[in-house]
Protein backbone atom coordinates (compact mmCIF):
# COMPACT_ATOMS: atom_id res chain seq x y z
CA UNK A 1 0.00 0.00 0.00
CA UNK A 2 1.33 3.37 -0.92
CA UNK A 3 1.83 5.84 1.62
CA UNK A 4 0.00 9.21 1.47
CA UNK A 5 1.83 11.96 0.02
CA UNK A 6 0.47 15.49 1.82
CA UNK A 7 1.35 19.00 0.63
CA UNK A 8 -0.10 20.90 3.82
CA UNK A 9 2.51 21.92 5.97
CA UNK A 10 3.44 20.62 9.35
CA UNK A 11 1.40 21.70 12.41
CA UNK A 12 4.34 23.10 14.40
CA UNK A 13 4.03 24.10 17.97
CA UNK A 14 4.82 28.63 18.66
CA UNK A 15 4.95 28.98 22.78
CA UNK A 16 5.14 32.82 21.33
CA UNK A 17 1.86 32.58 19.94
CA UNK A 18 0.39 30.61 23.42
CA UNK A 19 1.36 32.81 26.30
CA UNK A 20 0.21 31.50 29.61
CA UNK A 21 -3.11 33.95 29.99
CA UNK A 22 -3.97 33.91 34.43
CA UNK A 23 -5.19 36.47 35.73
CA UNK A 24 -2.42 39.13 36.31
CA UNK A 25 -2.27 38.90 32.41
CA UNK A 26 -5.85 38.97 32.02
CA UNK A 27 -5.87 42.33 33.94
CA UNK A 28 -2.98 43.46 32.39
CA UNK A 29 -4.48 43.60 28.91
CA UNK A 30 -7.93 45.52 30.17
CA UNK A 31 -6.12 47.96 31.09
CA UNK A 32 -3.80 47.81 28.04
CA UNK A 33 -6.94 47.36 25.37
CA UNK A 34 -8.64 50.71 27.56
CA UNK A 35 -6.02 52.56 26.83
CA UNK A 36 -5.34 51.65 23.21
CA UNK A 37 -9.81 52.36 22.91
CA UNK A 38 -8.74 55.69 24.23
CA UNK A 39 -6.11 56.81 21.54
CA UNK A 40 -7.77 55.51 18.62
CA UNK A 41 -11.24 57.90 19.41
CA UNK A 42 -9.00 60.40 20.43
CA UNK A 43 -7.34 60.10 16.87
CA UNK A 44 -10.65 59.65 15.22
CA UNK A 45 -11.74 63.08 17.00
CA UNK A 46 -8.86 64.96 15.76
CA UNK A 47 -8.92 63.78 12.55
CA UNK A 48 -11.24 63.64 10.15
CA UNK A 49 -9.94 61.38 7.62
CA UNK A 50 -8.50 58.27 9.71
CA UNK A 51 -7.07 55.02 8.07
CA UNK A 52 -5.60 51.88 9.56
CA UNK A 53 -3.14 50.17 7.26
CA UNK A 54 -3.80 46.69 8.05
CA UNK A 55 -1.35 43.80 6.87
CA UNK A 56 -2.70 41.10 9.12
CA UNK A 57 0.37 40.49 11.14
CA UNK A 58 -0.64 39.81 14.81
CA UNK A 59 -0.54 43.56 15.65
CA UNK A 60 -2.77 44.09 12.88
CA UNK A 61 -5.51 41.77 14.14
CA UNK A 62 -5.35 43.23 17.50
CA UNK A 63 -6.48 46.80 16.30
CA UNK A 64 -8.47 45.33 13.28
CA UNK A 65 -10.66 43.59 16.44
CA UNK A 66 -10.55 47.30 18.38
CA UNK A 67 -11.66 49.17 15.28
CA UNK A 68 -14.57 47.02 14.00
CA UNK A 69 -15.68 45.45 17.33
CA UNK A 70 -16.26 49.08 18.92
CA UNK A 71 -17.31 50.37 15.21
CA UNK A 72 -15.04 52.98 15.55
CA UNK A 73 -15.00 56.06 12.12
CA UNK A 74 -11.57 54.48 11.47
CA UNK A 75 -10.91 53.33 7.51
CA UNK A 76 -8.92 50.26 7.08
CA UNK A 77 -7.43 49.14 3.85
CA UNK A 78 -4.68 46.61 2.95
CA UNK A 79 -2.14 46.34 0.16
CA UNK A 80 -1.99 43.23 -1.67
CA UNK A 81 1.63 42.85 -3.65
CA UNK A 82 0.35 40.09 -5.87
CA UNK A 83 2.93 37.62 -3.72
CA UNK A 84 1.03 37.34 -0.54
CA UNK A 85 0.95 33.82 0.87
CA UNK A 86 -1.82 31.91 0.52
CA UNK A 87 -2.30 31.98 4.85
CA UNK A 88 -2.68 35.91 4.24
CA UNK A 89 -5.73 35.62 1.85
CA UNK A 90 -7.20 33.12 4.12
CA UNK A 91 -6.82 35.32 7.01
CA UNK A 92 -8.48 38.32 4.65
CA UNK A 93 -11.56 36.07 4.52
CA UNK A 94 -11.86 35.22 7.57
CA UNK A 95 -12.07 38.80 8.89
CA UNK A 96 -14.43 39.77 6.71
CA UNK A 97 -16.70 37.13 8.04
CA UNK A 98 -15.96 37.11 11.47
CA UNK A 99 -16.80 41.15 11.58
CA UNK A 100 -19.45 40.94 8.33
CA UNK A 101 -16.99 43.90 6.65
CA UNK A 102 -15.68 43.79 3.48
CA UNK A 103 -12.21 44.60 2.98
CA UNK A 104 -10.74 47.85 1.21
CA UNK A 105 -7.71 46.78 -0.71
CA UNK A 106 -5.09 48.32 -3.09
CA UNK A 107 -3.17 46.25 -5.63
CA UNK A 108 -0.08 47.83 -7.66
CA UNK A 109 -0.13 49.48 -10.88
CA UNK A 110 -0.10 46.15 -13.44
CA UNK A 111 1.91 47.88 -16.22
CA UNK A 112 4.80 48.62 -13.48
CA UNK A 113 5.20 45.31 -12.03
CA UNK A 114 5.04 43.70 -15.96
CA UNK A 115 7.68 46.37 -16.72
CA UNK A 116 9.75 45.49 -13.51
CA UNK A 117 9.36 41.73 -14.24
CA UNK A 118 10.66 42.09 -17.92
CA UNK A 119 13.34 44.09 -17.75
CA UNK A 120 14.42 42.52 -14.04
CA UNK A 121 13.55 39.01 -13.83
CA UNK A 122 10.52 37.45 -11.46
CA UNK A 123 12.63 37.37 -8.44
CA UNK A 124 15.21 40.06 -9.24
CA UNK A 125 14.42 41.51 -5.62
CA UNK A 126 17.05 38.73 -4.73
CA UNK A 127 20.21 40.32 -6.67
CA UNK A 128 20.74 43.60 -4.65
CA UNK A 129 19.08 45.78 -2.21
CA UNK A 130 18.33 48.14 -4.85
CA UNK A 131 16.33 45.63 -6.77
CA UNK A 132 14.27 44.83 -3.99
CA UNK A 133 13.51 48.15 -2.94
CA UNK A 134 12.46 48.89 -6.30
CA UNK A 135 9.99 46.25 -5.97
CA UNK A 136 8.60 47.07 -2.89
CA UNK A 137 8.20 50.96 -4.27
CA UNK A 138 6.05 49.59 -7.14
CA UNK A 139 4.24 47.17 -5.10
CA UNK A 140 3.94 48.66 -1.92
CA UNK A 141 4.97 52.45 -1.55
CA UNK A 142 3.06 53.49 -4.62
CA UNK A 143 -0.61 52.04 -3.66
CA UNK A 144 0.41 52.96 0.02
CA UNK A 145 0.88 56.61 -1.14
CA UNK A 146 -2.82 56.36 -3.19
CA UNK A 147 -4.75 54.77 0.16
CA UNK A 148 -3.30 57.77 2.20
CA UNK A 149 -4.51 60.48 -0.31
CA UNK A 150 -6.58 62.71 1.11
CA UNK A 151 -6.13 61.48 4.93
CA UNK A 152 -5.30 63.30 7.85
CA UNK A 153 -3.68 60.65 9.06
CA UNK A 154 -2.77 56.87 9.02
CA UNK A 155 -2.03 54.40 11.90
CA UNK A 156 -0.42 51.06 11.86
CA UNK A 157 0.22 47.97 14.18
CA UNK A 158 4.00 48.54 14.67
CA UNK A 159 5.88 48.21 18.30
CA UNK A 160 9.13 49.18 19.32
CA UNK A 161 10.07 45.94 20.11
CA UNK A 162 10.14 44.33 16.70
CA UNK A 163 13.29 45.40 15.14
CA UNK A 164 16.55 47.40 15.38
CA UNK A 165 14.96 49.98 12.79
CA UNK A 166 12.12 50.26 15.06
CA UNK A 167 13.74 50.92 18.74
CA UNK A 168 12.29 54.03 20.51
CA UNK A 169 9.14 54.41 18.16
CA UNK A 170 6.97 57.26 19.18
CA UNK A 171 3.09 56.44 19.46
CA UNK A 172 2.66 59.84 17.22
CA UNK A 173 5.02 60.96 14.75
CA UNK A 174 4.62 63.12 11.86
CA UNK A 175 5.07 60.87 8.56
CA UNK A 176 7.03 63.54 6.08
CA UNK A 177 6.80 61.16 2.80
CA UNK A 178 3.23 61.34 3.08
CA UNK A 179 2.51 64.75 4.45
CA UNK A 180 0.26 63.39 7.25
CA UNK A 181 0.13 62.44 10.89
CA UNK A 182 0.79 58.65 11.92
CA UNK A 183 0.21 56.61 14.83
CA UNK A 184 1.15 53.58 16.46
CA UNK A 185 -0.70 52.57 19.26
CA UNK A 186 0.78 49.21 20.13
CA UNK A 187 4.06 51.09 20.54
CA UNK A 188 4.74 49.90 23.80
CA UNK A 189 3.20 46.30 23.65
CA UNK A 190 5.06 43.37 23.98
CA UNK A 191 4.94 40.32 21.36
CA UNK A 192 3.42 38.29 24.72
CA UNK A 193 0.95 41.17 25.39
CA UNK A 194 -0.33 40.74 21.35
CA UNK A 195 -1.05 37.22 21.80
CA UNK A 196 -2.77 37.46 24.99
CA UNK A 197 -4.96 39.88 23.57
CA UNK A 198 -5.19 37.60 20.68
CA UNK A 199 -6.18 34.42 23.09
CA UNK A 200 -8.18 36.02 25.36
CA UNK A 201 -10.71 37.51 22.54
CA UNK A 202 -10.35 34.48 20.15
CA UNK A 203 -9.33 36.04 17.16
CA UNK A 204 -8.52 34.68 13.80
CA UNK A 205 -4.80 34.79 12.96
CA UNK A 206 -2.72 33.78 10.08
CA UNK A 207 -1.60 30.33 10.34
CA UNK A 208 1.96 31.35 9.39
CA UNK A 209 2.38 32.42 12.81
CA UNK A 210 2.30 29.24 14.51
CA UNK A 211 4.73 27.95 11.76
CA UNK A 212 7.29 30.36 13.21
CA UNK A 213 6.62 33.18 11.13
CA UNK A 214 6.25 36.10 13.59
CA UNK A 215 6.92 38.68 11.16
CA UNK A 216 4.84 38.14 7.52
CA UNK A 217 4.96 39.92 3.92
CA UNK A 218 5.40 38.79 0.33
CA UNK A 219 5.87 34.79 0.41
CA UNK A 220 9.40 35.26 -1.31
CA UNK A 221 10.40 37.53 1.10
CA UNK A 222 9.62 35.95 4.17
CA UNK A 223 11.09 32.72 5.94
CA UNK A 224 10.50 31.09 9.47
CA UNK A 225 12.69 32.03 11.95
CA UNK A 226 14.81 29.85 14.70
CA UNK A 227 14.39 30.36 18.25
CA UNK A 228 15.64 33.51 19.81
CA UNK A 229 16.26 35.28 16.49
CA UNK A 230 15.30 38.93 16.30
CA UNK A 231 11.10 38.81 15.69
CA UNK A 232 11.88 40.05 12.33
CA UNK A 233 14.95 38.53 11.03
CA UNK A 234 12.41 36.34 8.39
CA UNK A 235 12.16 39.24 6.19
CA UNK A 236 14.48 40.22 3.49
CA UNK A 237 16.90 37.78 5.96
CA UNK A 238 19.75 38.16 3.33
CA UNK A 239 20.26 41.75 4.18
CA UNK A 240 21.55 43.97 7.00
CA UNK A 241 19.12 43.79 9.60
CA UNK A 242 19.77 47.80 10.23
CA UNK A 243 18.71 48.51 6.67
CA UNK A 244 15.47 45.83 6.30
CA UNK A 245 12.54 48.35 5.76
CA UNK A 246 10.23 48.06 2.24
CA UNK A 247 9.83 51.54 2.39
CA UNK A 248 6.44 52.17 3.88
CA UNK A 249 7.65 53.32 7.05
CA UNK A 250 10.80 55.79 6.56
CA UNK A 251 12.30 57.93 9.47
Amino acid sequence: MSETVSFLKPKATNPATNPVVDEVVRANIAVKRANALELLHAIAEEHGEVTFANSFGAEDMVLTDLILAEALPIEIFSLDTGRLPAETYALMGEVEKRYDARLKVYFPDATAVETYVRSQGINAFYESVELRKQCCAIRKVEPLKRALAGKQAWITGMRAAQSATRTELPVRQFDEANGLAKYNPLSDWSEQEVWAYIRIHGLPYNALHDQFYPSIGCAPCTRAIAVGEDVRAGRWWWEDPANKECGLHKK
